[in-house]
């Protein structure tokens, strides 16, 4: 049996696709040429989320990290692990745009590698062809091949525009792949492949104040939307908080200083959850320094990029805040 099943996009345009009784919905999208962003496929990411505006359905393994309770009960989903059982619509909020054209393989050469702190490394990569790299939002990431296997990491871009350089925030971990490859092999000249664009997560037209919220590397999708910010410039305010546990663990503090030196509108705060003796900035968590001011009661635009239990306090502390005028966007990122 076959169902049929509408995909509406926050630019108002609607998709349609056949969808097999045997097979998920991202399965059947992807078939049909329309790219649901996706990542892990195993109902742990949330790449793939969307929600379903009618019809009947049926979910396999979703992690709680991915959807809660409350998301379920409201017919949020993910596409990957979705099985219809009659006709449906589903609603996504990014533009049609993003699912219409194809991620591309690129090539490339490292250029450098730089172990900046304890548990970052950034690598930097010259595309093959200067004037033919990826294209892609700022805020966006891409899947590196692991050179010497064929394991794939996703990392947000660090710098936009790209040109014929990209670069990348990578959290070292003990056991990673490409953790291990960054530590242990990388050296400039080598060869890294990569596919790119992915992600729902990019940086919208600013219409009012930005508030972003960073974990970790998670910093990387926001040096690309400072990026694009600096290039473009605004007069609306644009504030980030950037959490690490210690003060070893801070990254690119010069480039932070730098926006803030060039554009009046931005600033920013480090918060720090295991801080060491002599630490006189904000201890704690993100939401210990988040306020529901006036500037909140008028709307801001909230965008959060960490691991999923930052994403998930920012998102309770903003459903107990009371202010519907706020639009979140968010990314949460596994470690691998």
């Amino acid at each position: 049996m076959t169902f049929k099943a509408a995909f509406s996009f926050a630019d108002g345009k609607t998709l349609f696709c056949p969808v097999g009784e045997q097979e998920s919905v991202l399965d059947a999208a992807l078939k049909n040429g329309i790219r649901l962003p996706f990542d892990c496929r195993e109902g742990v990411c949330a790449t793939c989320k969307g929600q379903c505006e009618s019809g009947k359905y049926s979910q396999q393994y979703v992690d709680e990290d991915a959807l809660n309770a409350d998301d379920l009960s409201n017919g949020k989903v993910l596409t990957c692990q979705t099985h219809l059982h009659s006709d449906a619509t589903f609603s996504f909020n990014f533009d049609s745009s993003l699912c219409t054209g194809e991620q591309a393989c690129y090539s490339g050469l490292v250029s450098d590698i730089q172990h900046i702190s304890p548990t970052t490394a950034v690598l930097k990569i010259a595309m093959d062809d200067a004037h033919g790299g990826p294209e892609y939002l700022p805020g966006q990431y891409a899947r590196l091949t692991v050179p010497g296997s064929e394991c794939q990491r996703a990392y947000s871009f660090s710098n936009w525009p790209a040109g014929g350089n990209i670069e990348f925030l990578v959290r070292m971990l003990a056991d990673g792949k490409m953790s291990q490859y960054l530590r242990e092999t990388c050296k400039p000249g080598d060869r890294i492949t990569l596919d790119a664009p992915y992600g729902t997560f990019y940086l919208r037209d600013i219409t009012r104040p930005v508030v972003m919220a960073a974990g970790g590397t998670g910093l990387s999708a926001f040096l690309a939307m400072l990026d694009s910010i600096a290039a473009r410039g605004t007069t609306f305010p644009i504030h980030l908080y950037y959490g690490v546990r210690t003060a070893e663990d801070i990254c690119e503090l010069e480039r932070l200083i730098g926006y803030q030196s060039s554009m009046s509108a931005f600033s920013f705060d480090i918060v720090l959850s295991n801080p060491g003796p002599g630490w006189g900035g904000k201890t704690g968590y993100i939401t210990d320094h988040l306020s529901p001011s006036e500037t909140w009661q008028n709307g801001v635009d909230l965008y959060v990029c960490g691991p999923p239990g930052m994403v998930d306090s920012i998102s309770h502390w903003l459903s107990q805040a009371s202010l519907p005028a706020t639009r979140l966007y968010y990314e949460k990122f596994l470690s691998s």
